[in-house]
């Protein structure tokens, strides 16, 4: 069985998501945290998400991949994907790809959730 890459709480119908790793770099943490958050919408038919990103301080370009192709599937869904308490390192990797337009990014987890209903 994979670590546990996340810790996962449900508010209401949201499946807030907070990372327990601060530095997601290496290919296997990031595949493992991948086959997670893609598990909690096919085998729990979760489709809104919030990602809380307050312990991430790196991640890789490889990591925005698989947050596109899950945003992508929670679109196809129907479902919402919303991202909160991003630090500025890793917000300016998001405007520099331009994935802040695509991602709905907010500054903290309370402000994000109100988005969901």
């Amino acid at each position: 069985m994979a670590t546990q890459r996340l810790k996962i709480e449900n508010i209401a119908d949201v499946a807030v998501v907070h990372f327990l790793d601060n530095r997601i770099l290496d290919e296997p943490t990031i595949q493992a945290i991948a086959d997670q958050l893609f598990s909690l919408v096919d085998d729990e038919n979760r489709h809104k998400l919030l990602l809380n990103f307050d312990k991430v301080e790196y991640m890789s370009s490889a990591a925005l991949g698989k947050l596109i192709n899950l945003h992508k599937k929670l679109t196809g869904l129907k479902g919402k994907l919303a991202m909160c308490a991003v630090i500025p390192q890793i917000m300016e990797v998001f405007t520099i790809t331009k994935l802040d337009k695509i991602f709905k990014i907010f500054p903290t987890e309370e402000v994000a959730l109100k988005t969901f209903n």
